[in-house]
């Protein structure tokens, strides 16, 4: 059958069920491909096309989709609750040692029960994940258990049928037995915990959360996410997660071959991802040679490994050697002592953000460690510096270890120079001199000159500026300071009082970049409310609270008259956002604030209604994308004022993706994978008066 031809109406549903199992395994084999080997063999255009041809025959006849076709692959609805289920075998821990006399002992205690001379190991790295169980029948994957407490676990099938790299089917014609379990290890790829934490800090600054509070929030290490995103009850955000897993263990059936070397090989022949770092050693002094390899090279990788796990290879000893009530003898791991360098505390420096939160910040002799170059690491607050008793010039441990981010956790104190002075924490601003305060249950020192400091007052500009708030995208941070300086622009309305002539006192600004400027401010006076709202920077006022905010109470007089207990009656709205909006619209200079942006022609009300419930698109979500023949805002405006929903990203629960020209690639192939409509403009209309 031609791969890209468009299939005749089938016979019968025997020809349908057929056609069915062929678009799903060759849709997985180039999952493998793509995912599992980077060696994709087709476009994603010719990839898409097979998923929508799968996802359509699926959606015609129902009752022959398969639970595990990869159209499950992208999650589904939020699940009440997991499951307890038993392991067939317990999921034993293993044994640790940091110390190669005690891998050696470990080998002398093998070489004795098993009468081996010289034994045969298999090392492999030791990932820093969730353990997982996987059972498959007939080639199909129907259960996937975590560790629990090594009998139990929970029963987080869905989640794991959104990982990529985990085949749904087996190729049974490979030999793969009607029953079989298998083990390994979930985790979260570095990258993607950069990205994910990345992502969440903007989200929590932009919303007006101090460092400690966005620190709370922030995935502690990759780990921590993968065991996070696991237990997600929605297993469509626990597939935008991006998760991966490899496999290292046949459990049933038992003693599928003669070692565990062949036994890693029929898993990785029948799909899975195994590690490729894996060695066959003759003896401990080879096992030890490798161990010592590895731990140059672990820091280039993608992954996290806190060691190497040690095997013996023929799995006929194993049940010679036994186990013990928590750990076989068979096995033990190996840990890598936690990543440290040792270096110079030379300093510390104070920074100022947004919200006033004072933020200390270690300025270290620059060192290697984990593959990157260290040279500053966070202090997080005062209580931490008293607690480690720090001293400019002490010889500080640095570590990362599980942690991305560098961190601070010994000092040799031995090691103090005389007369070393020790770090306080400034009672007065570093930035403007005012006095410090700390807000009851809050670590954190605040700045509350918030008229006159400068870092608070350019942070608060470049709120205002950004692209989700009034998008004024010519009035970049460098500019921003240049009118600062020049005494120009000290709180948002005054850029809406800049002329041509105060622009081009500023020292590299000719004509042209003014007239961009002064376009780009003029544009913003068409933000709609919910944007201007935003854009006030409010405390813990998000975009999304901006918006529900704007369409509950209509315009700013409304909301800035509201007591705390009808704005904790709008939708989202909790008792500290509340006692946030009704603080700052208490305060003089930000009624004046307001008061000259409404002046200056800013939103300061909506004409959209809340959905009266009986909307022509009410039940309905939409993602929005692209350029229009009108603003984006007001095509959301449309579709919000006729009951539909907005969504930021697509999903295999987003009704339809509205496209205008040059639309996000990501957004449209993501809604042809799920097969999600794509409107144009004209199309939404059409919609509307349908």
């Amino acid at each position: 059958m031609d791969l890209f031809s468009t299939p005749t109406e089938p016979n019968s549903e025997r020809d349908v069920q057929a056609r069915m199992v062929w678009l799903a395994e060759e849709i997985e084999r180039h999952n493998r491909l793509y995912y599992v080997h980077n060696a994709p063999e087709i476009s994603d255009f010719e990839f898409d096309q097979l998923y929508k041809e799968l996802e359509h025959l699926e959606k015609a006849y129902p009752h022959l989709a398969d639970p595990n076709s990869p159209t499950k692959r992208v999650g589904g609805a939020v699940t009440k609750s997991f499951p307890q289920a038993s392991h067939s075998v317990p999921m034993l821990s293993l044994d640790n040692t940091y110390d190669f006399d005690e891998l050696r002992d470990w080998d002398r205690r093998v070489r004795e029960a098993s009468g081996l001379d010289t034994p045969e190991y298999v090392c492999e790295l030791k990932i820093d994940g969730v353990s997982i169980s996987l059972i498959y029948e007939k080639g199909n994957l129907v259960q996937a258990i975590t560790r629990g407490d090594g009998l139990q676990g929970d029963v987080v099938t869905e989640n794991v049928r959104t990982i990529r790299t985990l085949p749904l089917k087996l190729p049974i014609q490979k030999g793969v037995p009607d029953l079989l379990e298998v083990r390994g290890e979930i985790f979260m790829p570095n990258s993607r915990f950069l990205k994910i934490n990345q992502k969440k800090r903007e989200e929590l600054e932009d919303q007006g959360f101090s460092e400690k509070e966005i620190e709370e929030q922030l995935f502690k290490n990759p780990r921590n996410a993968a065991a996070g995103t696991l237990k997600l009850q929605n297993s469509a955000e626990v597939a935008r997660r991006g998760l991966d897993a490899f496999l290292y263990f046949i459990i049933r059936p038992t003693r599928f071959s003669e070692t565990h070397a062949e036994n890693l090989e029929y898993l990785q022949r029948w799909g899975f991802k195994v590690n490729d770092f894996r060695q066959v050693c003759r003896g401990i002094q080879h096992v030890i040679q490798t161990i010592e390899a590895w731990e140059e090279q672990r820091a280039q990788l993608d992954f996290d490994t806190d060691g190497v796990v040690v095997k013996l290879n023929h799995l006929a000893l194993w049940d010679v050697l036994g186990a013990t009530a928590k750990s076989p003898r068979w096995a033990v791991a190996f840990k890598y002592k936690p990543e440290v360098a040792q270096t110079i505390l030379q300093g510390v420096t104070f920074q100022v953000g947004r919200t006033g939160a004072v933020t200390p910040v270690a300025e270290l002799k620059p060192v290697f460690l984990s593959g990157t170059t260290v040279k500053r690491a966070t202090l997080h607050n005062e209580d931490f510096i008293l607690q480690h008793d720090l001293h400019v010039g002490d010889t500080v441990l640095v570590e990362k270890g599980g942690e991305i981010i560098p961190k601070i956790n010994g000092v040799l104190r031995a090691l103090r120079p005389p007369g070393a002075a020790p770090v306080r924490f400034p009672k007065q601003c570093p930035e403007c001199g005012s006095p410090l305060v700390r807000r009851p249950g809050e670590a954190a020192w605040y700045c509350i000159n918030e008229s006159r400091c400068r870092p608070i007052i350019l942070g608060k500009l470049q709120h205002f500026v950004q692209k989700k708030a009034m998008d004024i995208h010519s009035l970049g941070e460098k500019t921003l300071e240049a009118l600062y300086d020049a005494g120009l622009v000290r709180t948002p309305d005054d850029l809406y009082r800049l002329k041509e002539s105060d622009i081009l006192k500023l020292e590299g600004f000719k004509e042209q970049s003014a007239a961009n400027i002064l376009r780009g401010i003029e544009e913003s006076r068409k933000q709609p409310f919910e944007r201007v709202l935003f854009a006030l920077g409010i405390r813990y006022v998000g975009e999304t609270v901006a918006r529900k905010l704007a369409r509950t109470f209509g315009s700013i007089q409304a909301l800035a008259h509201a007591d705390i207990d009808t704005l904790q009656a709008a939708e989202d709205v909790g008792p500290m956002i509340a006692e946030s909006v009704y603080a700052w619209f208490k305060k003089p200079e930000n009624q004046k604030l307001v008061e000259n942006l409404g002046a200056f022609g800013l939103n300061l009300k909506t004409d959209v209604k809340r959905p009266s419930g009986n909307g022509k698109l009410q039940g309905k979500s939409f993602v929005v994308s692209g350029v229009f023949s009108v603003s984006r805002d007001q095509i959301k405006t449309l579709i919000e004022e006729q009951g539909g929903r907005l969504l930021s990203s697509v999903t295999k629960n987003t009704s339809y993706l509205v496209a205008g020209e040059k639309p996000g690639p990501e957004k449209i192939a993501r809604a042809r994978a799920l097969g999600v409509p794509i409107l144009s403009e004209q199309e939404l209309q059409k919609l509307l008066d349908a």
